[in-house]
């Protein structure tokens, strides 16, 4: 997929009020400061589309860019540490919980998890809540570039042995880097994979209703 064009549309504090679900839609989520917006910013080849920060939270809303006007990529707040007060969490985990759940149009959220970390249980907890909650989902591991190859590869298995506790089949998983560009073409044809499916069924009804 080559991008073309990606434009900031909006943010928002409540999914009713997020643009008009008539695209396919990709959510990326991950812990606070895993490097979220450094990747979206390596997918669209923007370094200033998503906001960056050093200080984890700086993602607080609902963020939708639109990329070659027939998709949405939504930054979502990050899940986890973050200096705010227990209110606000609360009310973070209900927006990101309701948008998770009840956007129509989403197709398929990305998990990024730090490829340098050993397996971390809110990871791992969020991975199960989605899977109990059918949400569509994909791994994403990040900062690929901080380890040796070998390293990555046994934090990848050492995640792949813990999701395995619950797990019968394993979520397909991706590797990534924002610094070298790694996994970028790979995420985007899994998106556009699912655009041509999204767009060809869309069509079918289209077609069906005439």
């Amino acid at each position: 997929m080559t991008i073309k064009k990606a434009l900031f549309v909006q943010s928002v504090t409540d999914w009713r009020k997020c643009p008009a679900g008539n695209m396919p839609e990709y959510a990326f989520i991950g812990r606070s400061n895993v490097g979220k917006s450094s990747l979206i910013n390596m997918l669209v080849r923007n370094g200033k589309l998503a906001k960056t920060s050093s200080k984890p939270g700086k993602t607080q809303t609902i963020n939708h860019f639109i990329i070659n006007d027939n998709w949405y990529l939504v930054d979502l707040p990050g899940y986890g540490y973050a200096s705010i007060s227990k209110t606000m969490r609360e009310k973070w985990q209900k927006m990101i919980s309701d948008y998770l759940l009840l956007r129509e149009n989403l197709q398929i959220v990305f998990v990024l998890v730090d490829s340098r970390l050993e397996p971390q249980k809110i990871d791992v907890e969020f991975i199960n809540n989605l899977g109990e909650s059918g949400v569509p989902f994909a791994i994403i591991f990040t900062k690929t570039d901080k380890l040796s190859a070998g390293k990555v590869q046994g934090n990848v298995q050492r995640f792949k042995n813990k999701l395995a506790e619950n797990w019968e089949e394993m979520p397909y998983m991706m590797l990534s880097s924002a610094e070298n560009g790694k996994g970028r073409e790979e995420i985007l044809s899994f998106i556009e994979q699912i655009n041509e499916q999204y767009y060809s069924s869309s069509h079918k009804i289209e077609k069906n209703e005439k």
